[in-house]
């Protein structure tokens, strides 16, 4: 048996506790209530560094702001479509849709130049997979297709997956389910956002 459950507290415990929290500047209060208990509240100030918090915040807008950015959204999944579309329109996006690649290519190559930032571009499609689309795209003879950012989006995410989205000129790969901060994530490392006020 030990010496507590022996002879009782010595009441040290509590007196340190306290010593702690009033040297933090906070206090201890309690309820007791006989054969039931006891309870104590410990409260401590603790001021909040504003400063830092907004710092924390411009830093992860700057990493993941897309708003004002125009994207090609290629997928012929209707739900799918209607998710990254949501994503993506909620972070402040402008997005043009197109239900498989032939469409995606068509779209591309009647938009002026410079007309989309970023292309999110479904692997698995009818009419013309991603993998064909991405690589006609970047055969086009303009400037911007060439260097237009192309995401990938696939529920296949092996390395060979990965091989053959880079052979065919994909910039990044993600993998289905899509996570909404690695989709916001991927297209602004891509692309510079432009400034909004």
């Amino acid at each position: 048996m030990g010496g507590h459950s022996k002879y009782g507290s010595t009441g040290l415990r509590m007196s340190i506790t306290m010593g702690l929290v009033k040297t933090m500047g906070g206090d201890i209060t309690f309820e007791s209530e006989k054969d039931k208990g006891t309870t104590f509240v410990i409260t401590i100030p603790f001021k909040i560094d504003m400063e830092k918090r907004e710092a924390e915040k411009k830093a992860k807008k700057s990493v993941c702001s897309i708003a004002g950015l125009n994207i090609l959204l290629v997928e012929d999944n209707e739900l799918n479509m209607e998710i990254v579309e949501f994503i993506t329109q909620n972070a402040g996006a402008v997005v043009t849709k197109a239900w498989n690649g032939r469409e995606a290519l068509e779209i591309f190559e009647k938009s002026a130049e410079g007309c989309f930032d970023a292309i999110l571009m479904d692997v698995m499609m009818p009419e013309m997979d991603g993998y064909e689309a991405t690589e006609r795209i970047r055969r086009l003879n303009r400037k911007d297709a060439r260097t237009i950012p192309i995401i990938a989006m696939t529920a296949n995410a092996f390395t060979e997956d990965k091989i053959r989205s880079k052979a065919a000129g994909v910039n990044e790969h993600i993998a289905k389910p899509l996570n909404t901060e690695l989709v916001l994530q991927a297209v602004a490392k891509l692309v510079q956002p432009p400034v909004v006020d």
